[in-house]
This record gives C-alpha cells, structure tokens and sequence, in this order.
C-alpha cells in the first residue's frame, strides 16, 4: 500500500484554507457584534430615588 501524497497535499490544502477562511469570518463577526454592543442605547440606567422616597 503506497501513500498517494497528491491526495494529501489537495486535502491539506484545503483544510488550511477552511480554516484561513473561518478565522477571517470570525474576525468580520467579532467588529460587528463590538460595533451593535457599542452602539446599542436602548438600556437605561435607572434613576436616583428622590428624597422622599428614603
């Protein structure tokens, strides 16, 4: 049984390039998702009781 390094350099090849490829995606995700949390105003902080409440 002889080992066809053809077959193992094409499937290397594309193992590095999948993973080249979901570092990128993810680094694209991860500005996106910093960008929403940075901009997202929607939650409020809640508001100091008066004096007469205490």
């Amino acid at each position: 049984m002889e080992i066809n390094w053809f077959i193992i350099a094409v499937v290397l090849v594309g193992v590095i390039a999948l993973i080249l490829y979901l570092i990128k995606k993810n680094q694209k995700d991860k500005k996106d998702v910093t960008k929403f949390f940075n901009t997202d105003t929607t939650i409020r902080k809640e508001s100091e009781p008066d004096e007469d409440e205490r």
